[in-house]
């Protein structure tokens, strides 16, 4: 097949997955700005996609460099591999939005890749260790920064506002509009970058760019994808992170997308790989906590873990399998 044509068809499903992180994660941008009054749904979208498209030419492309040069060998990257990558992550997305999960596509794709690109490599040696490393460290770590994070500039908050008067709620709903555009432009720098290393990893495997650079044109389309997912919203999961573990007011979303902003930007400069959904779900809990333990639903929070624990293992598993099926059908 020619290799303009398989590119194509490698875009095509690329940015579908990236669409659909857009559409999975819209909960993570808009859900506590919706449940704690500060803004109305569809307003709420348009401006964090609005945001989300500027993120990706803001802040560099370190994350696509993460995940296009430093997971698996490049000796070993097939149309097939990443076919099977990005097969598994998008039906991963699709199964956890209709149940309403908040998983991670991030921790899906990363899976999909190192599944897919081991069952061709046919053994571990593929992979990177040292680069798996810092993508690990860097999803496990964001969710304790997260929590942490929440707990600790909540505790700060309640200390400033003492003795304020109700009306500071109009305060921190006008203080959320800004702290949930920096929320989406770290979600576009740190996301979309994601599915910009996979097509530029696509391209450097076909031969038609010279050496791992991302180019203009794929920041566009995948910045224009994810921010089309995020206006789109998914509005089961938007229900389970804005009111499924506790009752979200005002002070509460200004402190979760504050803390969520600075961790998932910190990363995304850094080049580490992080889940939004994470590190949002951790924030919401540690701001949650700071108020007192039990106001946080520990069990809505534990079905959340689970979704965690499972998505890679799972992924690594699916993806090997569309590895198969796609080798069976289409040949190496």
């Amino acid at each position: 097949m020619d290799s303009h044509l398989i590119l194509i068809v490698l875009v095509a499903v690329a940015l579908t997955f990236d669409f659909l992180n857009g559409f999975h994660d819209s909960a993570n941008i808009v859900a506590t700005m919706i449940s704690s009054g500060a803004m109305a749904p569809r307003r709420a979208l348009l401006i964090a996609s609005l945001a989300e498209f500027s993120g990706p030419f803001l802040f560099g492309t370190a994350v696509a460099a993460t995940i296009g040069e430093s997971i698996v060998s490049p000796e070993t990257i097939t149309s097939g591999v990443i076919l099977a990558a990005l097969g598994s992550a998008i039906v991963w997305d699709l199964v956890t939005w209709y149940f309403g999960l908040p998983s991670s596509s991030s921790h899906a794709l990363i899976g999909g890749l190192v599944g897919a690109a081991v069952m061709a490599a046919r053994g571990i040696a593929t992979i990177h260790v040292d680069g798996l490393l810092k993508v690990i460290v860097a999803l496990f770590v964001s969710p304790l920064l997260g929590i942490v994070g929440g707990y600790l500039f909540m505790k700060l908050v309640l200390f400033l506002a003492r003795g304020a008067s109700p009306k500071v709620n109009i305060l921190f709903k006008n203080l959320q509009i800004p702290t949930s555009i920096a929320l989406a432009l770290s979600h576009g720098t740190n996301d979309a970058q994601k599915t910009m290393g996979i097509i530029t990893m696509a391209l450097v495997m076909l031969g038609l760019a010279p050496s791992f650079e991302v180019p203009r044109w794929v920041v566009l389309l995948c910045a224009a994808a994810i921010s089309l997912g995020i206006a789109t919203g998914g509005w089961r999961i938007i229900r389970t992170m804005g009111a499924g573990m506790y009752r979200i007011r005002p002070v509460h979303g200004f402190n979760i997308q504050l803390t969520s902003a600075a961790v998932i930007l910190g990363a995304a400069l850094l080049g580490g790989p992080v889940s939004t959904t994470q590190v949002v779900s951790s924030a919401i809990m540690g701001v949650g906590s700071a108020e007192r333990l039990s106001k946080v639903r520990w069990s809505v929070a534990g079905n959340i873990l689970l979704a965690w624990l499972v998505t890679i293992p799972a992924s690594i598993v699916m993806a090997a399998v569309f590895y198969l099926a796609i080798q069976r059908l289409f040949g190496p």
